[in-house]
């Protein structure tokens, strides 16, 4: 039988009706039902007899049915009254309008419940999980109460007492039919449990040990299978000599002759890394990490430099049309005596523009090419393109990198972010590309002082900021929202605007940006900030990644904690560009012990990969593993800060086990090709052959 494909609606006590409600879980299938993990548990496995109970505390009893009742309050309301006694006490259990519960329970029976103990007049439970014990019934059949308890999401119309129910007979009708992937060399290596009982376990484990060895056997699987997929790339990368190999002898000093500054030692171990990429016939797919400020802007001209002048065209793709126009200034200014041509490609280009760029482009005259989400749109012809640049990666899907690189099938592969990923996210969300990190910022980069504020103190953040202004500095103020939120509790930038350049900045020149505003009314904007037309710009956070104003040297944030950590740091990243000392003052009556943490470690440090940390520790994996943006299936128990020794283990086999069988071959190996290219099938390509 394939779990993968018979309907749930199979399963003991689901039927059509039950399948509708299954499905707003995400249950369609058997296997969906059987890999529906509980969130947390409750150990009611811990009986108390009735003389020992005490209110307020939430126990498990062990009683016999003594009488059972169905009465009306003077307010209409039926409630079924159970007296339950053991050897030491008695005491009553209450269900509201539920009279149907009388024909369970007869006088004499054996009961487990578990609920909330209160005291009025006499000891009750409300409401409490029960189990009725007959005969000769097993313990291990016993699952709402007197064991430790699965307790699983729910949607409107689903109970848990009905989901555990229909997952119990999931487990035992078909848990047998899962098929391990997991090779037998593998699993007595790591000694973890088999399948079958690693998924019984999960749901209706007998004691802890149990259930922490289901779930490692669980983790395990999720890791390895995303390592498996991502070492299998990564070996068709390396083998399958595709790409363009690029002669650099000589070069590297030419474009160095035409840079007004010189490279950190990171930059120059990133560029060696780029280099040896290159000069291989094999694609080069490398992740750029590096601070914001770390010039890795510097370090893709380098590479853009070497494709030219090996006569290949370059691309570089940005997520605003801002940045691609910072970028196309910025690479201008690297190539202009060089005699390398860029060209820009953005919606907000003139019809006439926009046509003279596509026939650069294909003609080849275009050398460089800056872009947005242009560059993968039809019609979009390159005469030879041999790299392809992902700047800000996080802003694109994995589909729009992917038409990118189908322009070409040879073309080198960069991918840059300024936001730090730490080792164990970077090695699962990115372990089939090399990793370069630019960890260092140029001599006499980024002198920001941060400092943390509460909103009563606002009117000395303004006076502050018109001491900056006078002195001849610019000031960015940002808010979360363009329009005032009661959801948010903030005002909005538009308001704030308003009041600000009437207000206590009357005398000073106030602009607006936000992402609302037409691309040119964008561009306008951030050309007069940066001729120093506009003195303070009211912003959201359109201005996170790609702007560049030395003069500017104070960004206040307001309502800081609905930003987080990586996003604040981000928006700092705007400031302390120039010669200035500059200030970023965080404003946030921040409410939660959650909220102060953020706000604590980003006044405290401005090492971006300490700062990625903090925030995974502290937000979790969560949406960082979001597939819109990677590709990647959903962890479902597997988390990268509390199980990276499950995740390192899980990799080392993978990568060892493609190193071995590269194309999966070996009969050990069948079931878990499957399950990859089934997993993978709409995300990537895995190229297994046969």
């Amino acid at each position: 039988m394939d779990i993968t494909t018979t309907s749930a609606q199979y399963i003991k006590g689901v039927g059509p009706d039950r399948l509708k409600l299954l499905k707003r879980l995400g249950i369609s299938m058997v296997k969906d039902c059987l890999w529906y993990f509980p969130r947390r548990y409750e150990d009611r496995s811990q009986l108390k007899p009735i003389s020992e109970l005490v209110a307020d505390e939430f126990k498990t009893i062990r009683a016999r049915v003594a009488s059972s009742s169905v009465f009306r309050t003077r307010k209409g309301m039926t409630i079924f009254q159970l007296t339950v006694a053991d050897d030491t006490g008695k005491m009553k259990a209450l269900w509201f309008n539920q009279p149907y519960l009388k024909k369970y329970f007869k006088d004499g029976d054996t009961v487990i419940l578990y609920g909330r103990v209160q005291k009025v007049k006499a000891l009750q439970i409300i409401h409490p999980e029960y189990e009725i014990i007959r005969g000769d019934e097993p313990q291990d059949e016993i699952i709402h109460t007197g064991r430790i308890v699965p307790i699983y999401p729910l949607v409107s119309g689903v109970n848990q007492r009905m989901l555990r129910g229909i997952i119990k007979h999931a487990v035992e009708q078909y848990s047998s039919y899962a098929a391990d992937p997991m090779p037998t060399k593998i699993r007595a290596r790591h000694k973890l449990l088999d399948l079958k009982s690693a998924i019984k376990n999960i749901h209706f484990p007998a004691n802890e040990r149990q259930k922490d060895e289901s779930r490692r056997r669980l983790v395990f699987d999720e890791f390895f299978l995303l390592q498996s997929a991502l070492a299998l790339r990564r070996y068709k990368m390396k083998s399958e000599p595709r790409g363009k190999a690029h002669k650099s002898e000589g070069r590297l000093e030419e474009f160095l002759k035409a840079l007004p500054f010189e490279f950190t030692d990171a930059q120059k171990k990133a560029i060696e890394d780029i280099k040896k990429d290159m000069a291989s016939p094999r694609t080069m797919h490398r992740l750029i990490q590096g601070e914001v400020g770390s010039g890795k802007t510097a370090v893709s001209a380098y590479a853009l430099f070497l494709t030219n002048a090996n006569g290949h065209q370059g691309a570089i793709m940005v997520p605003t049309e801002i940045l691609a126009r910072q970028h196309y200034l910025t690479l201008s200014g690297f190539f202009s005596s060089l005699g390398i041509r860029v060209v820009l490609l953005i919606n907000a280009l003139p019809k006439d523009e926009r046509e003279e760029a596509l026939k650069l482009i294909e003609s080849g005259e275009a050398d460089i090419i800056v872009g947005t989400h242009t560059l993968i749109q039809k019609g979009i012809r390159f005469k030879d393109l041999g790299l392809v640049i992902v700047d800000e990666q996080h802003k694109f899907g994995v589909e729009q990198r992917s038409v990118l690189k189908s322009k070409t099938e040879d073309a080198d592969i960069m991918v840059m972010t300024a936001t730090p990923i730490p080792r164990t996210m970077a090695m699962t969300l990115y372990g089939d590309m090399d990793i370069s990190v630019i960890n260092e910022l140029p001599q006499g980069k980024r002198d920001v002082q941060t400092l943390w504020v509460e909103s009563s103190e606002l009117d000395n953040v303004y006076d502050f900021l018109k001491e900056q202004l006078v002195e001849g500095r610019q000031a960015y103020i940002v808010y979360p929202v363009i329009e005032a939120s009661s959801a948010f509790k903030s005002e909005g930038a538009t308001k704030m605007h308003d009041a600000l350049s009437k207000g206590p900045f009357k005398d000073f020149k106030v602009a607006l940006i936000h992402g609302r505003l037409s691309d040119d009314e964008k561009t306008d904007i951030m050309k007069r900030f940066k001729k120093g037309k506009i003195d303070i710009l009211i912003a959201t956070t359109i201005i996170e990644v790609g702007i560049d104003i030395p003069n500017a040297s104070v960004m206040v944030i307001e309502n800081a904690q609905r930003f987080g950590l990586s996003q604040l740091h981000q928006l700092r990243g705007r400031i302390g560009r120039g010669k200035f000392k500059s200030y970023c003052i965080l404003v946030s009556d921040a409410e939660t012990e959650e909220a102060r943490q953020r706000l604590e470690v980003i006044s405290n440090t401005e090492d971006g990969f300490q700062i990625a940390q903090e925030d995974l520790n502290i937000r979790g994996p969560g949406e960082l593993f979001g597939s819109r943006q990677h590709g990647v299936p959903q962890l479902q128990l597997g988390n990268v800060i509390t199980d990276v020794d499950i995740l390192e283990a899980a990799r080392k086999e993978a990568f060892a086990m493609i190193a071995e069988d590269p194309n999966m071959a070996e009969t050990c190996h069948k079931k878990l090709r499957e399950m990859l290219t089934e997993s993978f099938k709409d995300t990537f390509h895995l190229g297994l052959i046969g």
